[in-house]
């Protein structure tokens, strides 16, 4: 005798039908159509990387420092030599360093990299963007760079190197794990395109 609901008499021969036990289950790649699930082709959107939050925190606080030092001259200095009404002009670059705290997170929103199969796509710019493509056949060098202050926040800048110095290009304020795998994984596919032209 058999039992169960009559929706379910003759589903279990379907092909590509859900049986009750597996109709809540995820589709594997088997049950998937041909060419799902597979990379994606050169034609489709490249996946872009923004800079990690670092950069913006160190650029900020040298912001901070050095127009905070020109703020206190610039109402210090002529307030005690002329008076203290020329101490307002110490609000001109407190007004900068406002509009540069801004600025400088546009900025680095607007910074991003792609891999692609044939180059690295650069994108940056907050009012005039620029797209940088660097194809991979064409890099010299690839090196990682990281002065006192890019240390001190543990950050690198990848830079690369091409024929034509118009291609040249940096990526700056990574972390410096990924700046080494960028690197390596860049000098890799550099020197097969080179020995494949």
């Amino acid at each position: 005798m058999e039992t169960g609901s009559p929706h379910d008499a003759g589903t279990a021969d379907v092909p590509g039908t859900p049986t009750p036990a597996t109709a809540d289950l995820p589709a594997t790649d088997a049950d998937a159509e041909p060419g799902a699930g597979t990379k994606p082709d050169a034609g489709t959107e490249p996946v872009w990387h923004a800079l990690p939050p670092g950069l913006l925190t160190m650029r900020r606080l040298l912001l901070v420092v050095w127009l905070g030092l020109l703020t206190l001259a610039t109402a210090l200095v002529p307030g005690l030599l002329a008076g203290p009404a020329w101490g307002a002009f110490a609000v001109l670059p407190l007004a900068l360093l406002l509009w540069g705290w801004v600025m400088l997170e546009r900025n680095w929103r607007s910074w991003r990299y792609a891999e692609r199969a044939d180059d690295l796509l650069i994108s940056r710019g907050v009012l005039w963007h620029e797209e940088t493509v660097v194809p991979y056949g064409r890099m010299q060098l690839v090196e990682v760079a990281s002065g006192p202050v890019e240390r001190h926040f543990g950050l690198a800048s990848v830079q690369l190197h091409t024929a034509a110095a118009a291609t040249d290009a940096t990526i700056p304020g990574l972390d410096p794990d990924e700046a080494e795998r960028l690197r390596d994984r860049l000098t890799e596919l550099g020197e097969a395109r080179s020995a494949g032209l």
